[in-house]
């Protein structure tokens, strides 16, 4: 058979088989979309982008943040997780810095003081949800910040961790070399700081003779086209700038696999092409899976014709952003994939209408506009910071699109994430092609979607409230205990009692409601029950952590004067000016407690005072019965719905909102430290448990009033999240002007939550301080649908002259 005539026939072959398919659609194929669709529609993608007030602090600083959680396929505001944790970690991924923080419609805010105790250095930031931690660190939001420390000499050793040398990795695309198939190989090579490098490199076999000659075009990437030959070993050479040479090994050659190229067809095709080195004569067929960040799939087969094929993707299917193309073979096996990048078509602009000069305690006033392309009446939500820009500063935050089309989806550091959206061209799409290749997909595992079992995740989203959890153990050996009633509960008003049952592993859940700022909890079993157990209470926050490297650290110390200036003027602003405005919320005198509105309430001070607690329940407390067996007390309850009859089992007890088991210490208590009694007559249902009733003891102080709780009773101090926090700022009139009080902020304004009206528009006011200089206006922001974007600019303020 002539060429002619085999080309005519794998051309009818490739168009016929997609013409069987559209009329009954490949079993597999089917299995495979429900089967994406199922884990996809369990395994939500949470994506948190945090705005940081300053690139740059001193230890007794305050550092403001701004939280945006999104649906991570959509970009829209993700109403799923209430609590976000926010982290500090030094070189060694050790914490220095934890702090919880509510969130509401996928927004949350907060700050936290830098300690003294920080050295100076570069930090990482890392902010994630409960949900979150199903997925690995690698998911967590993370940016770099600089804290400096003038009262401890800086240790350079510990700035840069490893060794000087060069990393230099090589990425077939699609994943494989295979010997005689040509493949498309991307580089990247950066320094210790994680920065790209300048080089010449070069392919060279056994014989030492040059393959093919390489240079990268920004940030140590780039990429060649190689074809590896049978019975060939080669190396890499790389020559750096100051001419030192090293080598580096290549990815090993398979004898046989697959291979895969994606190059745009046309503007609205993408051809996806498969070529394969089997040894078998055997019809082979291959299945093409696309999706945009877990949505949009787009699923194929088709066959292996003289060991090639190619698929042709509609853009116009896949969402914008990146896109990730996998190949699998008949066993639904991955054996090729990579990124495509579809480049967003909306873009939220951000104006900002400020003069450019202004003097020291003077009024600014600061308009806003965001525009949104073929969008209108949406109330984009901003955040603004407004800091001094001096000598002593660091590297800019990015910026929150391009973290959420790049970063949030991408494996290890991008430098200079901004480059790849300004100044499109040919050069910049191929450069962005080469970074696709290069830093891989870090959020689909295909055994968890193809596998036998649906994955299970131990993280539920805090979708109510902050999840406290802990461990019931034997006192003796430490083994866990199996379906005991666990209480926890703080000296809070209104009183709150959480209640759990332990699983087979010991492990008990507490989901804690408006639970706010630092507190004293208290963890128990049922005593009268369950005396031989004790608790372990885990800490929230992951153990998990990414492997981006921080960049080392350097300080310039001809800047000692500078740092000197600004160390004065954090002193002073702590010494005369509020660190952090905590906004307190109203509350009632008398607030319910979680169980309601009592059935009878006694205060007291209202009635003639008895010495004993047993003469006060007699004489008052119509609702309890007290009586005594044994030589022991208990309380015996009245059915409100059946007057004549009681319960025959103790009812809860609380004092001040904590459980007592052992009603003989009520019956010891002094009554005159008892500000009121509440009684409710019936049965109660919290959780798992069910009470005969609630008997419950309210002292003046509500501090337990010197009632001693049981030792085996777990007292520890816990950190609920962050009260609302407001930033403060002075304002000056033409009175308070010239006040001698001094004003050195370096941080004028922060305004987290900044929504524009329906066209766009919003406005801030604020005042300078007595620091002059160039200031620095940083705004982020977000719409309902979407579509990020941010603004960043500056102005001056100059002394004022009296």
């Amino acid at each position: 058979m002539c060429k002619l005539a085999r080309f005519f026939i794998h051309i009818f072959l490739l168009i016929a088989f997609p013409l069987a398919a559209s009329a009954q659609e490949d079993p597999m194929v089917t299995s495979m979309k429900q089967r994406f669709d199922l884990y996809t529609g369990r395994a939500v993608q949470e994506k948190l982008y945090v705005h940081l007030d300053r690139p740059f602090y001193l230890v007794g600083e305050t550092l403001w943040f701004k939280a945006y959680l999104l649906n991570g396929a959509t970009h829209r505001f993700l109403d799923l997780s209430k609590v976000g944790y926010l982290e500090i970690l030094d070189l060694d991924n050790n914490p220095v810095v934890q702090t919880k923080f509510s969130m509401r419609e996928g927004k949350g805010n907060g700050a936290v003081i830098l300690p003294a105790a920080i050295i100076s250095g570069n930090y990482k930031v890392r902010c994630y949800t409960n949900w979150m931690k199903n997925f690995g660190a690698d998911q967590f939001f993370e940016s770099t910040v600089s804290i400096v420390n003038p009262f401890v000499r800086f240790e350079p050793d510990r700035t840069v961790k490893g060794e000087s040398k060069y990393d230099v990795q090589f990425f077939p695309e699609g994943g494989r070399l295979v010997q005689g198939l040509e493949s498309k190989i991307a580089f990247r090579a950066v320094a210790a700081d994680g920065k790209g490098i300048r080089f010449n490199g070069a392919i060279v076999n056994a014989q030492n003779d040059t393959i093919q000659k390489f240079t990268p075009s920004i940030n140590g990437i780039g990429s060649f086209t190689f074809t590896p030959r049978e019975s060939e070993t080669y190396k890499a050479y790389v020559t750096d700038s100051k001419g030192t040479r090293a080598e580096y090994a290549l990815p090993a050659v398979e004898g046989q696999g697959f291979v895969m190229q994606v190059k745009d067809s046309t503007d609205q095709w993408l051809k996806v092409s498969v070529t394969a080195k089997l040894n078998t004569d055997e019809p082979v067929y291959v299945y093409m899976l696309a999706h945009t960040r877990q949505v949009n799939p787009v699923i194929e087969k088709k066959p292996l014709i003289r060991n090639r094929t190619f698929f042709l993707v509609d853009k116009t299917k896949l969402g914008e952003g990146i896109s990730h193309i996998t190949i699998f073979n008949e066993k639904v096996k991955p054996v090729c994939e990579r990124l495509y990048f579809k480049r967003p078509q909306s873009k939220l602009d951000l104006e900002a209408n400020l003069a450019k000069t202004f003097i020291t305690r003077e009024k600014v006033a600061l308009n806003l506009t965001a525009n949104v392309a073929a969008a209108a009446d949406q109330m984009t939500n901003l955040s603004v910071a407004i800091y001094l820009e001096d000598s002593i500063h660091a590297d800019p935050q990015q910026d929150i699109a391009s973290y959420l089309w790049l970063n949030s989806d991408l494996k290890g550091t991008i430098e200079s994430p901004g480059y790849y959206f300004s100044n499109v061209n040919r050069d910049t799409d191929q450069q962005l092609d080469n970074l696709m290749l290069t830093h891989g997909w870090r959020r689909l595992k295909w055994e968890n979607v193809f596998g036998n079992q649906p994955p299970k995740y131990e993280n539920v989203p805090e979708y109510d409230g902050h999840f406290i959890t802990g461990r019931i153990v034997s006192r003796e050996d430490g083994t866990p205990a199996k379906g005991k009633d666990a209480f926890l509960a703080a000296l809070d008003v209104p009183a709150r009692l959480y209640v759990a049952q332990s699983d087979q592993n010991g492990k008990v859940t507490f989901e804690v409601r408006r639970f706010e700022g630092p507190k004293e909890i208290t963890v128990q079993t049922n005593l009268a029950m369950d005396s031989t157990y004790k608790f372990e209470i885990a800490s929230p926050f992951s153990k998990q952590f990414s492997g981006n490297a921080l960049p080392g650290f350097f300080f310039d110390k001809t800047l000692e004067n500078q740092l000197l200036t600004r160390t004065i003027n954090m002193q002073t602003g702590n010494s005369y000016l509020p660190r952090v405005y905590t906004q307190k919320k109203a509350t009632l005198i008398d607030s319910v407690a979680f169980f309601g509105v009592p059935d009878e309430k006694y205060f007291l001070d209202d009635f003639t005072r008895f010495p004993t607690m047993e003469e006060v329940l007699r004489e008052y407390v119509k609702g309890v019965l007290v009586r005594r067996r044994q030589k022991e007390y208990h309380f015996r309850m009245i059915d409100k719905l059946l007057p004549n009859t009681y319960y025959d089992t103790d009812p809860l007890i609380l004092v001040d909102g904590i459980p007592v088991f052992d009603a003989d210490k009520i019956i010891e208590f002094d009554p005159l430290k008892v500000k009121k009694i509440e009684v409710l007559n019936s049965r109660y249902f919290l959780g798992p448990l069910t009470f005969t009733g609630i008997v419950t003891f309210t002292t003046y102080g509500n501090d337990l009033g010197g009632f001693e709780l049981d030792p085996k009773v777990l007292v520890l101090p816990y950190e609920g999240v962050q009260a609302q926090r407001e930033f403060y700022a002075p304002k000056y009139d033409a009175a308070s002007a010239n006040s001698r009080i001094p004003d050195f902020r370096n941080l004028l304004h922060w305004a987290p939550n900044v929504v524009t009206d329906k066209s766009g528009k919003a406005a801030l006011e604020f005042y300078t301080s007595d620091q002059t200089g160039k200031y620095q206006v940083v705004i982020q922001g977000i719409t309902p649908a979407g579509v990020a974007g941010s603004k960043q600019f500056s102005f001056e303020v100059n002394k004022r002259n009296f």
